[in-house]
């Protein structure tokens, strides 16, 4: 029996209404009802099945329709185990998908047969990865395998929207191969996924860049979700020093970018709501790939003093660990996370001119000072960047954490600065910049960020001491007044910011809890710690005033002490400090008590 047209048209008109429905109505349902577009499709695709499982009956296996005829039912059948996925109904999802499986086994590579079998594997992936992320991933390595099967014979898959259509014969070969490349491109999306959640980091990031190299590829990508995507991998492969790949990443997502502000700039009507739309967009994403770039910059000064840190450290060893290299095609891989080498040394977009976006910065590691200026006054101009999209007074905590990263940016030049004097100024800087933040923001609100600054402003004047007091040892005359109280006041403005620190985790009735959050426990007692010591470093002549630091300095001791007696296991955190202590709790009594004499006898 061969399928008549009448029959054709009303499945074709069937399976258009039913690509509709979920392609496009269900993204307007009403909030009450969100699945009322999909169960729709879902009563239509029932009814569909009915007539060409009727169709299939009345045709042997050897006509000329039976194929075509299994592709349909097979793409229906993955259409209803997509809407039951999407309404939740992952069970139900799952014998649709069985009863596809079992439609096309045997004929899985025919034209017919192939698209739909890809999809197959795809959505058993999606609907495992909600249940076992482990058989998720074999069904998409099984899509990915097969994907490599078609492509060995050489076959040219016929799309299901070419199979419903009358005119079967009409299909264009390339359009229907550039179908079934962006159906793999998904499965290559999918298992970056699952290995995410699997914690295959490496393996996800790999298929994350062949996915958005495809997408290149075959012109199938949003610019500005492309180009966040890429800059947001740059970040997994600079923290693993791979600054090279991270470096290409930015710059590919810098380059899209542009593009895209080319393509508003040629649009008509840029008075329109929806250009203003566009461009506000582009204006925040770019102010995102900027705060990336920001991050590179950062990471790239901070691991390049660790690397030089860790040459000193090894410099007498035979030999010396230290790794130059910023290219991950280089590294040694771990046979557990089963990549190829060569995987690896293709995380590039070949298909883009990225030169004059990667010339702005190196990638390499950091030896001089003249070499960490040049990405400082860079990094500079991408603070600027995200700063004149995120404000104070409209996106706050980005605002906060980007002036977080301009004081960060004056700490990290400060390792390669050999000037005490200059090294000051680069400290004062970044103090000034969190100073202006924290003054601006509600501790009830912003609390954690609060927190975050007070602690770092207390390090950077501790800091700022060391070096007043430093230069101050090298002084052959008697030190000026100034000195001296500039070094007072350092002393207390630390004291102050590890104190407001301390005090935040006090409840509403001023009482401090008797333990301290997870996560706080041991900046918490460094605070304490921090307070004692500083206590130590004011220069005074005056007894009574030694005596109150030197009282004011066992107190914070104490606190410490009785915390960790109370809670054993904090003394862990800070075994370096704990040392300290310990000797300052004997020491300091006795100092006390000298001091106490030495006031009574001068009064």
């Amino acid at each position: 029996m061969i399928i008549s047209k009448e029959a054709l048209v009303d499945l074709q008109e069937k399976y258009e209404k039913v690509k509709k429905l979920i392609e496009e109505d269900s993204k307007l349902d009403p909030e009450s009802e969100p699945y009322l577009s999909k169960y729709a499709a879902r009563n239509i695709l029932i009814s569909m099945n009915a007539n060409l499982e009727n169709m299939l009956r009345q045709n042997s296996q050897d006509s000329s329709d039976h194929i075509k005829l299994l592709g349909m039912i097979a793409t229906v059948q993955l259409l209803l185990g997509i809407v039951s996925i999407d309404t939740e109904e992952l069970s139900v999802g799952e014998k649709h998908l069985t009863k596809c499986q079992e439609l096309i086994e045997g004929n899985q590579t025919k034209p017919e047969l192939a698209f739909v079998t890809l999809h197959m594997y795809n959505q058993l992936g999606i609907l495992w990865s909600k249940r076992e992320s482990e058989v998720a991933q074999k069904y998409l390595e099984k899509s990915e395998s097969f994907y490599f099967t078609i492509k060995d014979l050489n076959v040219i898959p016929i799309d299901p929207n070419d199979l419903f259509d009358n005119n079967l014969e009409s299909y264009n070969e390339q359009s229907e191969n550039i179908r079934f490349e962006k159906g793999y491109t998904l499965t290559l999306f999918y298992l970056a996924q699952i290995h995410g959640s699997l914690g295959n980091a490496l393996r996800s990031s790999v298929y994350c860049h062949n996915t958005l190299k495809r997408q290149l590829e075959y012109d199938d990508y949003e610019s500005i979700d492309w180009a966040l995507n890429s800059a947001t991998l740059s970040q997994f492969f600079m923290q693993k020093h791979g600054f090279k790949q991270a470096r290409h990443h930015l710059a590919a997502s810098n380059y899209i970018l542009d593009k895209h502000f080319e393509k508003l700039n040629e649009e008509e009507n840029q008075e329109s709501e929806e250009h203003q739309a566009k461009l506000e967009t582009y204006k925040h994403r770019s102010a995102d790939v900027a705060r990336c770039w920001l991050k590179y910059g950062l990471m790239l000064l901070t691991s390049s003093k660790e690397r030089l840190l860790k040459h000193i450290e090894n410099i007498d060893a035979e030999v010396n660990d230290c790794d130059s290299s910023t290219d991950l095609s280089t590294m040694i891989l771990d046979e557990s996370d089963k990549i190829k080498s060569e995987d690896i040394q293709n995380l590039f977009f070949p298909s883009l001119d990225l030169k004059s976006y990667e010339e702005k910065i190196t990638d390499q590691f950091l030896l001089t000072f003249d070499d960490a200026k040049q990405v400082f006054l860079i990094v500079q101009t991408w603070i600027n960047q995200a700063r004149s999209y995120y404000t104070i007074d409209t996106l706050a905590s980005d605002y906060i954490e980007i002036v977080q990263d301009e004081s960060q940016s004056y700490d990290s030049l400060v390792f390669y600065e050999e000037n005490p004097d200059n090294q000051a100024k680069l400290y004062k800087r970044a103090a000034d910049a969190l100073e202006n933040v924290v003054k601006q923001i509600n501790p009830t609100y912003y609390l954690h960020h609060c927190r975050q600054i007070w602690f770092r402003l207390g390090q950077i004047y501790s800091d700022m001491i060391d070096i007043k007091s430093d230069k101050l040892k090298e002084t052959t005359g008697r030190p000026s007044p100034v000195a001296l109280t500039k070094i007072n006041t350092l002393t207390q403005k630390s004291i102050t910011h590890f104190q407001a620190f301390i005090d935040s985790f006090m409840n509403p009735k001023k009482e401090m809890p008797k333990v301290i959050e997870e996560d706080f426990q041991k900046p918490f007692l460094q605070a304490y710690f921090h307070i004692g010591a500083l206590n130590g470093r004011f220069i005074t002549l005056d007894k009574k005033r030694q005596l109150e630091n030197s009282t004011a300095a066992l107190e914070a001791y104490k606190k410490v002490a009785d915390y960790c007696k109370e809670n054993p296991k904090a003394e862990e955190l800070i075994p370096a400090e704990m040392g300290i202590i310990k000797e300052m709790l004997q020491l300091l009594p006795i100092k006390l008590m000298k001091l106490r004499h030495e006031v009574q006898q001068s009064s």
